[in-house]
């Protein structure tokens, strides 16, 4: 069954085990600093206010529920904090920086995000949809080159390669974000020395997450790309 594969395993478990320690790790960074009050008494909207000011944004500031959902918003030009980050904390202070240093990125036209924005709805059925169409491409005889089904699950391969390609892009888009976060609260003299640190710990820790979604990404990729042409007969 294609479902039970023992093949897959040998590519899903280095990737499951990779998200699974990156999750750990963020929750367990931020829990860490976010018990850690920074040296201002600086709110996440205290923050957030004060970084807008310095960067020439205008944007709406709302609260969204749970931990670490925070977010920017591009159509609405909106930066959402979740309830861990409107604590004055390090790890909040952090958290808030990364998602202005995506509204940067929106207001400069930075390229990597424009792209990850452009791909974004192909991506998602990529995700949605592309291991379906192989599953079943190869359920109708896609061991054949010359069958339907081979050619449904190259298209359902080829889908899926735009979600493998949006995890990349995601990549520079994320690691740019929490230099600039860290950048605009050292200039804009919010950090001591020593905070510094704790907020590089923080972002390094986010950051780590999307190295490992791009791994898993890449290793489903792989198995699906082995189950269409590995056993092809022409």
């Amino acid at each position: 069954m294609f479902f039970f594969d023992p093949l897959y395993l040998l590519f899903a478990i280095p990737g499951m085990l990779l998200v699974f320690w990156a999750q750990w790790k963020v929750k367990s960074t931020f829990s860490k600093y976010a018990r850690v009050p920074n040296s201002y008494g600086l709110s996440g909207y205290d923050v957030a206010r004060r970084l807008m000011s310095a960067e020439g944004l205008n944007l709406q500031v709302n609260q969204v529920p749970g931990e670490l959902t925070d977010f920017y918003n591009p159509a609405d030009k909106s930066i959402n904090l979740s309830q861990s980050s409107i604590q004055p904390s390090v790890g909040a202070m952090a958290v808030v920086a990364h998602e202005l240093g995506h509204a940067v990125q929106d207001k400069q036209g930075y390229t990597p995000m424009r792209l990850r924005s452009s791909i974004v709805g192909v991506a998602t059925l990529g995700t949605n949809l592309g291991t379906w169409l192989v599953f079943l491409g190869l359920i109708f005889g896609g061991a054949s080159r010359s069958s339907f089904g081979f050619q449904m699950a190259v298209v359902g391969l080829i889908l899926f390669s735009a979600a493998v390609l949006f995890t990349l892009v995601t990549l520079p888009v994320e690691l740019n974000a929490s230099k600039r976060a860290r950048q605009m609260l050292i200039a804009n003299g919010m950090v001591s020395p020593q905070e510094q640190a704790a907020v590089k710990d923080v972002l390094n820790a986010a950051a780590m997450t999307y190295v490992a979604a791009a791994a898993s990404s890449i290793l489903t990729f792989l198995y699906l790309a082995y189950r269409v042409f590995g056993g092809r007969r022409d």
